[in-house]
């Protein structure tokens, strides 16, 4: 490879670098509100830079431009999953509730024991309002994509769970479009046992596990 060819690359690994360093956690403070939007920036830059210089005739010049157009993408998107997860912080009450924000996704994650009875797939009616909120907020922001994933702990059968599972998924999904949210925009899936978060050895390792899941997710610009 001539050094001409070279020189756009060795650029675009240059910028790459420096992004990274700038966003690394010991650049990122935990207490700054825009830490997910420069995340953001870095996810968008590596993932442009790599699409640019596989469609690009140009390697090097593709990797940049495309790092540059992703950053950007991934600045906006960062930026808008902050506002929404101060938004639903701000109006879910249930400290029951988790919210996490990883930069490119908010996971809503809520307990079964506080959304539904044992054996049951019916949304306890005090539930149910805080999930018309979280469908309000997602009517705000309005180009994501919602994913509902029903987990279970590991008691009983793994096809009972199963199907548990997949039906509690889809009844916290019709709660949702009852408060608005589109069909188009909601998927559901079960995972029974099989993605536990914490020992189903101890009762309370069981409660972290039987849990729902909505998880918000930035369309593609």
């Amino acid at each position: 490879m001539s050094i001409s060819k070279k020189f756009p690359l060795m650029m675009a690994g240059l910028s790459l670098g420096v992004m990274a360093a700038c966003t690394s956690p010991a650049h990122l403070n935990e207490n700054d509100p825009n830490k997910n939007a420069k995340s953001g920036a870095l996810l968008g830059g590596i993932l442009g830079a790599g699409v640019g210089a596989l469609v690009s005739d140009d390697k090097g010049k593709g990797a940049v431009i495309g790092g540059v157009v992703g950053a950007a993408g991934g600045v906006v998107a960062g930026s808008l999953l902050d506002e929404q997860e101060a938004e639903l912080r701000q109006s879910l009450g249930n400290e029951d509730v988790t919210i996490t924000n990883t930069g490119d996704r908010l996971i809503v994650s809520l307990p079964q024991d506080i959304l539904f009875d044992v054996d049951s797939a019916a949304v306890f009616p005090a539930l149910r309002t805080d999930l018309l909120k979280v469908a309000e907020s997602m009517q705000n922001y309005p180009d994501t994509t919602v994913q509902v994933i029903g987990h279970t702990d590991n008691s009983g059968g793994a096809a009972y769970n199963q199907a548990l599972s997949e039906r509690r998924a889809n009844s916290v999904a019709d709660v949702l479009m009852d408060g608005g949210v589109d069909f188009s925009r909601i998927q559901t899936f079960g995972r029974g046992e099989d993605q536990p978060i914490a020992s189903n050895l101890t009762a309370e390792g069981k409660a972290q596990n039987r849990r729902v899941e909505i998880v918000i997710l930035p369309n593609a610009a």
